[in-house]
Protein backbone atom coordinates (compact mmCIF):
# COMPACT_ATOMS: atom_id res chain seq x y z
CA UNK A 1 0.00 0.00 0.00
CA UNK A 2 1.28 3.41 -0.97
CA UNK A 3 1.44 5.80 1.85
CA UNK A 4 2.86 9.62 2.37
CA UNK A 5 2.81 10.83 5.72
CA UNK A 6 3.33 14.25 6.24
CA UNK A 7 4.74 15.83 9.24
CA UNK A 8 6.05 19.08 10.95
CA UNK A 9 2.88 21.23 10.84
CA UNK A 10 1.89 23.09 14.22
CA UNK A 11 0.96 26.21 15.53
CA UNK A 12 3.50 29.20 14.99
CA UNK A 13 3.80 32.69 15.22
CA UNK A 14 4.05 35.10 12.32
CA UNK A 15 8.18 35.28 11.62
CA UNK A 16 8.75 31.83 13.04
CA UNK A 17 9.73 28.57 10.81
CA UNK A 18 8.62 25.60 10.36
CA UNK A 19 9.84 22.14 8.29
CA UNK A 20 7.52 19.57 7.30
CA UNK A 21 8.60 16.38 6.11
CA UNK A 22 6.51 14.10 3.71
CA UNK A 23 7.58 10.19 4.11
CA UNK A 24 6.62 8.09 0.96
CA UNK A 25 6.52 4.02 1.63
CA UNK A 26 4.83 0.92 -0.32
CA UNK A 27 7.39 1.82 -3.31
CA UNK A 28 10.31 4.25 -4.34
CA UNK A 29 9.32 7.80 -5.57
CA UNK A 30 12.98 8.39 -6.26
CA UNK A 31 12.40 9.17 -10.00
CA UNK A 32 9.35 10.74 -9.41
CA UNK A 33 8.29 14.96 -8.89
CA UNK A 34 7.30 15.65 -5.63
CA UNK A 35 5.40 18.61 -4.59
CA UNK A 36 3.86 20.67 -1.92
CA UNK A 37 0.77 22.42 -1.96
CA UNK A 38 -1.84 23.55 0.52
CA UNK A 39 -5.37 24.34 1.03
CA UNK A 40 -6.91 27.27 2.92
CA UNK A 41 -10.36 27.12 4.31
CA UNK A 42 -12.68 28.28 1.50
CA UNK A 43 -10.31 28.37 -1.08
CA UNK A 44 -9.10 26.09 -3.93
CA UNK A 45 -5.76 23.74 -3.44
CA UNK A 46 -2.60 25.44 -4.72
CA UNK A 47 0.99 24.77 -5.74
CA UNK A 48 3.61 25.80 -3.18
CA UNK A 49 7.00 23.82 -4.20
CA UNK A 50 8.08 21.17 -6.53
CA UNK A 51 11.23 18.99 -6.97
CA UNK A 52 12.01 17.03 -9.90
CA UNK A 53 14.27 13.44 -9.49
CA UNK A 54 17.13 15.77 -10.30
CA UNK A 55 16.54 18.07 -7.72
CA UNK A 56 15.36 20.97 -10.17
CA UNK A 57 12.99 23.04 -7.99
CA UNK A 58 9.70 25.33 -8.53
CA UNK A 59 8.27 27.81 -6.48
CA UNK A 60 4.82 29.66 -6.50
CA UNK A 61 5.43 33.34 -5.84
CA UNK A 62 4.09 33.91 -2.79
CA UNK A 63 6.69 31.46 -1.24
CA UNK A 64 9.64 32.19 -3.13
CA UNK A 65 12.88 33.09 -1.06
CA UNK A 66 10.99 32.18 2.03
CA UNK A 67 10.50 28.21 1.62
CA UNK A 68 12.66 25.42 0.40
CA UNK A 69 11.93 22.02 -0.95
CA UNK A 70 14.25 19.42 -0.70
CA UNK A 71 14.88 15.98 -1.12
CA UNK A 72 16.83 12.44 0.60
CA UNK A 73 16.04 9.76 -1.98
CA UNK A 74 17.77 7.42 0.38
CA UNK A 75 14.91 8.16 2.56
CA UNK A 76 11.82 8.44 0.64
CA UNK A 77 11.11 11.93 2.03
CA UNK A 78 10.29 15.35 0.75
CA UNK A 79 10.61 17.91 3.09
CA UNK A 80 9.34 21.84 3.30
CA UNK A 81 11.49 24.33 4.70
CA UNK A 82 9.32 27.25 5.52
CA UNK A 83 11.15 30.50 6.92
CA UNK A 84 9.23 33.62 7.65
CA UNK A 85 5.78 32.83 8.36
CA UNK A 86 2.48 34.85 7.29
CA UNK A 87 -0.67 34.48 8.65
CA UNK A 88 -1.45 33.91 4.83
CA UNK A 89 0.75 30.72 4.86
CA UNK A 90 -1.99 28.95 7.70
CA UNK A 91 -3.41 26.34 5.56
CA UNK A 92 -3.72 22.26 5.13
CA UNK A 93 -0.28 21.57 3.66
CA UNK A 94 -0.02 18.27 1.39
CA UNK A 95 2.88 16.05 -0.39
CA UNK A 96 2.70 14.66 -3.55
CA UNK A 97 3.95 12.40 -5.76
CA UNK A 98 3.36 12.59 -9.70
CA UNK A 99 2.11 10.17 -11.73
CA UNK A 100 4.87 9.70 -13.95
CA UNK A 101 8.71 9.95 -14.31
CA UNK A 102 9.55 12.25 -16.69
CA UNK A 103 12.66 14.41 -17.55
CA UNK A 104 12.46 18.85 -17.32
CA UNK A 105 10.97 21.01 -14.89
CA UNK A 106 9.12 19.59 -11.66
CA UNK A 107 5.67 19.91 -12.04
CA UNK A 108 2.92 22.74 -10.91
CA UNK A 109 -0.12 20.98 -11.77
CA UNK A 110 -2.14 19.33 -9.23
CA UNK A 111 -3.80 16.95 -11.95
CA UNK A 112 -0.49 15.91 -12.41
CA UNK A 113 0.37 14.34 -8.66
CA UNK A 114 -1.62 10.94 -8.29
CA UNK A 115 0.04 10.12 -5.01
CA UNK A 116 -1.18 12.33 -2.05
CA UNK A 117 -0.50 12.02 1.86
CA UNK A 118 -3.35 12.76 4.08
CA UNK A 119 -2.50 16.46 5.00
CA UNK A 120 -1.13 18.63 7.85
CA UNK A 121 -2.29 21.72 9.24
CA UNK A 122 -0.17 24.75 9.74
CA UNK A 123 -1.46 27.87 11.43
CA UNK A 124 0.65 31.09 11.65
CA UNK A 125 -1.10 33.56 14.37
CA UNK A 126 -0.29 37.36 13.78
Amino acid sequence: QVQLVESGGGLVQAGDSLRLSCAASGRTFSRNDMGWFRQAPGREREFVAAISWRSATNYSDSVKGRFTISRDNAKNTVYLQMNTLKPEDTAIYYCAASRVVKLGAPLRTRDDYGYWGQGIQVTVSS
